[in-house]
């Protein structure tokens, strides 16, 4: 299909290093991302990928 672009943009399963609570995150997030648990940030927006402050568990397709 003419047109159409594949976003390289990705979600990611991580862990958050404060209480072991696992969530999936956006990849480029555009805002800081808390932990649901216990709110530690686990991921910062930079000018492209976010910073991850937390251990990637995996990258989902």
């Amino acid at each position: 299909m003419k047109g159409l672009k594949e976003t390289t943009s990705k979600f990611i399963k991580v862990r958050c290093p404060k209480c072991k609570n696992e969530q999936i995150i956006f990849g480029k997030a555009s805002t800081k991302v808390k932990c649901l648990i216990c709110t530690k940030i686990i991921a910062e927006p930079t000018s492209g990928k976010s910073k991850v402050k937390a251990r990637v568990l995996e990258v989902l397709e």
